[in-house]
Parts: C-alpha cells; sequence; structure tokens
C-alpha cells in the first residue's frame, strides 16, 4: 500500500496486496455462507470456497464473482438493467457518479455491470458504516471496492471525517485514477422525491486546495439517474409512514434495516434504467466569480437535482398514480385501463403485506396515498425540471 494511500486505510477498499488474506478470512465465517445459501440455495458450497480463494485481485473478483452474480439477480428479481447518456462521458475517464438512490446494495451494484457490459471499468462505491452490521459484510464490501463513510459520529468527529471522505475522492479521481459512486443523500427518500443533501456536496468541496467552485469541478460530478418500475420497499416505506404519523419518535431497528435490504435485493423490481447526464465540471467552473460558498453549494445541488430529475424513464406506473393521487385524468392517454387495474391490484397486494396493529380504514387510505405519491414523485419532478421550475425538497 502507497504511503499516500495509508492515509485512507480505515475507508479505503482494501489493497490488493491484502486481498487474499481479507478473502481467507471472509470465507471462514459463517454469516457468509449463510446469505449465500439464502440467495442460492443450490450452490455448492465448499466449491465455491474453492474458486474464490483462487481469485487473485479485486478487479477479477468484481468480473469473475460480482458481476455473473449481479446478472443472476438481474435476471431473477427484473425485466432488465439498462443504461442510456454513456455518450455524456469519456470511458477513460474518472468521475463521482452521483445518484439519485432507490437501493441500498443494488444502485451502486446494477450500474456497475452496466459499466461492464459496455467495456467500462467499475467505480468505487461509497457505502455507510451503518450498514456494516457485521464484520463479515464489513470484509466483503470492501473486497468489492467499497468506501466506507463513518456515519453517527458526533460534531467533531463528524467533521473530520467528512474531511477525510472528501480527500480520499480527490485522491481517487484525481491520482488513484478510480471513479467512485455516491449517493445524494445520506439513506433513500422515502416518497422517492429525491434532492441533493448541500452537507453532501459541501462535504465533496472539503478537499482540493481551491475554491469551493474549483474544488467540486475538479471532481468530475456526474449526476446519474436510477429509474425502478417496482420498488420492492413501498410497502414497508408506507409502514413507516404510518408508525411515524402515529408515533413522531418511531425509529426502525437493525432488523427492520436488515429486511429492507433483502427485500430489496430479492424481491420483483420491473424494468431498472440508469441515465449518466453531462458532468458538471464546465458549469461548475462558470458560476459568477462573485458566488459564496452557500450559493455556490445551492447552485450545484439545483444542477445535480434538475440533472436527475430531467433523465428519469417513466413507466406507466408513474402516470397511473399521479392520476390516481390527483383523482384526474391528465396522463390517460399514456396507459390502459389494464394497467390501471393491475397497478392498483399490486398496491392493494403490497398493503396486506403491512405488519402493523390494527389499521384502520383511514390509515390504510393515508398508507395508499403515500404509495400513490412515491410512484408519482418522479413524473411531478421531471415535469418541473423539464419546464425549467425547481420542486423543493
Amino acid at each position: 500500500m502507497s504511503d499516500e494511500l495509508q492515509n485512507f486505510a480505515e475507508i479505503a477498499p482494501v489493497d490488493d496486496a491484502h486481498f487474499h488474506e481479507n478473502m481467507a478470512r471472509l470465507v471462514k465465517e459463517p454469516g457468509l455462507e449463510y446469505a449465500v445459501r439464502y440467495v442460492m440455495p443450490e450452490i455448492d458450497y465448499p466449491e465455491l470456497v474453492r474458486f474464490l480463494l483462487s481469485v487473485k485481485d479485486k478487479d477479477s473478483f468484481q468480473r469473475q464473482v460480482m458481476w455473473p452474480f449481479m446478472e443472476m439477480l438481474a435476471k431473477r428479481t427484473t425485466s432488465g438493467v439498462s443504461i442510456s447518456g454513456l455518450e455524456n462521458i469519456n470511458p477513460g475517464g474518472h468521475y463521482t457518479f452521483i445518484t439519485n438512490h432507490r437501493d441500498i446494495v443494488l444502485d451502486s451494484a446494477f450500474l456497475n455491470i452496466c459499466f461492464f457490459r459496455n467495456g467500462m471499468s467499475a467505480s468505487e462505491i461509497a457505502i455507510g458504516s451503518n450498514l456494516l452490521i457485521f464484520d463479515w459484510i464489513s470484509t466483503l464490501v470492501r473486497i468489492n471496492n467499497c468506501v466506507v463513510v463513518k456515519r453517527g459520529l458526533k460534531r467533531l468527529e463528524a467533521l473530520d471525517a467528512a474531511k477525510e471522505l472528501s480527500a480520499y475522492i480527490h485522491y481517487a479521481v484525481n491520482r488513484k485514477g478510480v471513479s467512485v459512486w455516491i449517493a445524494q443523500r445520506e439513506g433513500r427518500a422515502k416518497d422517492s422525491s429525491d434532492h441533493t443533501q448541500e452537507s453532501l456536496v459541501k462535504m465533496l468541496s472539503l478537499d482540493g486546495g481551491g475554491s469551493t467552485a474549483e474544488n467540486l469541478a475538479a471532481i468530475n460530478l456526474a449526476p446519474v439517474s436510477i429509474s425502478y418500475e417496482y420498488d420492492p420497499n413501498d410497502y414497508l416505506k408506507a409502514r413507516e409512514f404510518l408508525l411515524k404519523r402515529r408515533d413522531p419518535d418511531f425509529k426502525k431497528s437493525k432488523r427492520d434495516d436488515l429486511f429492507s435490504m433483502e427485500t430489496g435485493l430479492l424481491q420483483f423490481k420491473g424494468r431498472v434504467h440508469f441515465s449518466v447526464g453531462r458532468c458538471l465540471s464546465d458549469d461548475i467552473i462558470s458560476l459568477p466569480a462573485d458566488a459564496d460558498r452557500t450559493q455556490v453549494l445551492e447552485h450545484v445541488c439545483r444542477m445535480i437535482d434538475n440533472s436527475i430529475h430531467s433523465d428519469y424513464k417513466i413507466y406507466a406506473i408513474n402516470y397511473i398514480a399521479h392520476d390516481l393521487l390527483e383523482s384526474d385524468h391528465t396522463y390517460e392517454m399514456l396507459y390502459t385501463e389494464d394497467e390501471k387495474v393491475r397497478f392498483e391490484a399490486y398496491i392493494e397486494h403490497q398493503l396486506d403485506k403491512v405488519e402493523a396493529s390494527d389499521v384502520t380504514p383511514e390509515e390504510r387510505q393515508f398508507m395508499r396515498r403515500m404509495m400513490y405519491t412515491m410512484y408519482a414523485n418522479p413524473l411531478k419532478n421531471k415535469v418541473a425540471a423539464l419546464s425549467g421550475c425547481t420542486v423543493n425538497a
């Protein structure tokens, strides 16, 4: 490991020099075997272990293990994963891909298989330490090119962690020569109305040695819009809205988070599409010279949001959800009556899964409207972006 990379030992992906020792430790973990057998009951696990121990480095691990696994998962749980907009980036360039956030695990994983399919290198992946519930998960993600984002810290520690992460991303893009994926906000937007967290952009601007705009331009921010046709976690989000309505202090448990990850990973998502937007560096560096730090951050957040919102892929169910939510027929020419009936039946089926005590008809209607909102918001935000309006978070 280089001296420079050693500075990021706590958060950086495992160095190839330490790949084998980490893999040897990982395959002995009962948690890994349980997870693999749960997802692939037919697997010959001892044979898989022998294969994993023969893998020579991280790139080989991603191409020989993770890529085929994700293709299998895409085949089982989606109606296809597609990408557009690759002409907006240089195949040999290095970027900070910043996306909206739909699935804890799959957003970055599916994006990387799209890159692999097109002969490109995978990006490193920024992942919150709160998701590293077990040591073996931490080992797995770091040999899979993940960068740890430290969460749950006190204020001064959080500032140091933000500086460290910013410095690593600048180092990765500009000196290590890799791209990095990061979500536009901590956690997913429960109502699917995606807006960039200003604190995240501020973190990205902390390193670089120049002005706020210069530092952000240096890491080649490239927004990527993610559109899932169906969200397997929609009913879990509706349940969370209900429980927070009942008790504003409600907090999800680790078990809730694990079940949400499992549901997102293994349940049906319909079509999944990624749209890569233009790199924002030129636009950022062209911001008014008299713009102060706060104004620059606000401008960049709007740039990211506008790119992501404009590039959503809109499915029939988004139009249907809008019309059901608004009780109108604005988009009825863009879907059939059969599609509407099937979507309404889908919503009721999902609501039937909600585990909550004594749900009243009024509360079920509340959750139903929240689910309509989740599916309508991407359409609303796209319309607003294309018309030049701003939709507030």
